[in-house]
């Protein structure tokens, strides 16, 4: 495959690089705190006072101030982008400290947004950071996204994923994703006009539960690094318009190997945002993204998912030690999970394998059972497998692991 070709005029420099129009126009000079600040920019010919310019000039949304944004914030922040948006609901937490370095211990419990400005205020106060401590969705994203200039995608789920794509289309604003699980990283740039996006990349989202995230497979903190500085790189570039941009590409990082490698990506003439005959329009609007990726709706009927608190979990567990059920708990984690934490008494049998059917040879059909998993994804997904397989009486736990700790015994780690 070929990339698309580059829509906006070329230019070769004398390095041999082929570069775009960059994305903003300079700003005002710099004053002296910002030469002193940003010499050892200026001395690069391909950056220059102008180059500088345009990155005081410029506004970037990061998208997570999680494992990926954490590395390009810092150095965005840095390298003097004068304006940094944030978007980030949650919360820090102790786990998000071994590769979410734009966090410290004493952030645990404060909004990501704070904590990250509060540090890029340290990095440089020449920079103005806006925080937006909201989650994106339909009804928001064309207008948060519209007052950037760029996207730095850190998102960590594919609802998501394809919401950003789709907006920054809809947009004419270009994306820098990137990805990361366990010893594996990859990172491109979506751009309208430029080459392809993301629909032409992934056009079908897996099945619901068939990828685990970070929070459930893990991921080697520096990996995070090595991705989320890469997307810095990309934007820098973008904006002074400097360098070969990874439109068109996509880069393939194995942190185990040691290796980079580049795929070539091609526009789709069928993506239903980029394509020939686009149906995701400014008119139309944007998608159900939820249903797109086969997520259930946040409002299922409560039939649907049956359910056990973790209260009341702790008190079916109890009552089978005296002899008086034989509940069966069913963990459909994997075993790097379960080695963390486990809830007694349970019985592994993985979410992959619900989907192959395996499972089902391991769970009794004629004695109710209960499942888990971290929070309680996979498991309704497994349960809903189990049902249709013709399991009478399956449920599964509210909130999983995270809540039984919360709500049945505190003294267990969490992750």
């Amino acid at each position: 495959m070929s990339a698309e070709p580059l829509a906006l005029p070329v230019r070769t420099r004398h390095s041999g690089a082929v570069s775009i129009a960059p994305l903003v126009e300079p700003g005002p000079p710099l004053d002296h705190r910002q030469v002193a600040r940003y010499a050892r920019h200026l001395l690069v010919p391909e950056v220059g006072e102008v180059g500088q310019r345009r990155l005081a000039n410029a506004r970037v949304l990061v998208l997570g101030a999680g494992g990926l944004g954490s590395p390009a914030l810092l150095y965005l922040a840095a390298a003097g982008v004068g304006t940094i948006g944030v978007v980030d609901p949650d919360v820090v937490e102790l786990s998000n400290l071994q590769r979410q370095v734009v966090h410290g211990a004493s952030d645990v419990g404060r909004l990501k947004v704070e904590s990250a400005a509060a540090t890029l205020a340290e990095i440089n106060p020449l920079v103005h950071v806006v925080q937006h401590p909201v989650r994106l969705d339909a009804s928001n994203a064309l207008e948060l996204l519209g007052g950037y200039d760029l996207v730095v995608d850190g998102t960590d789920n594919f609802a998501t994923r394809y919401l950003v794509n789709d907006a920054c289309v809809l947009l004419g604003i270009p994306s820098v994703w990137g990805s990361v699980f366990r010893f594996d990283g990859q990172t491109s740039v979506f751009w309208r006009g430029h080459g392809p996006c993301y629909r032409c990349l992934f056009p079908e989202a897996p099945p619901a539960g068939s990828v685990p995230s970070c929070a459930e497979g893990g991921v080697l903190g520096l990996l995070c690094a090595a991705i989320g500085t890469a997307q810095g790189t990309e934007a820098v570039k973008l904006i002074m318009g400097i360098g070969t941009p990874l439109t068109g590409r996509l880069l393939v990082h194995d942190a185990l190997r040691a290796t980079w490698r580049e795929l070539t990506v091609q526009r789709d003439p069928q993506s239903a945002v980029c394509g020939d005959a686009p149906t995701i329009t400014l008119e139309s609007g944007l998608a159900d993204y939820e249903a797109f990726c086969g997520l259930p709706p946040a409002a299922a009927p409560p039939e649907e998912v049956p359910v056990v608190t973790a209260r009341e979990l702790a008190g079916l567990l109890a009552a089978r030690e005296r002899g008086e059920n034989e509940v069966v708990l069913v963990d459909v984690r994997e075993p790097g999970e379960r080695a963390i934490v486990s809830i007694p008494g349970s019985v592994p049998v993985p979410r992959a394998r619900f989907d192959s059917g395996e499972a089902f040879g391991d769970i009794p059909f004629d004695r109710p059972v209960v499942m888990h998993c971290r929070s309680g994804a996979r498991s309704a997904s497994a349960l809903r497998l189990l049902r249709a397989a013709g399991h009478p009486d399956v449920r599964h736990l509210e909130g999983g692991v995270l809540a039984w700790v919360e709500h049945v015994d505190p003294g267990l780690p969490t992750y």
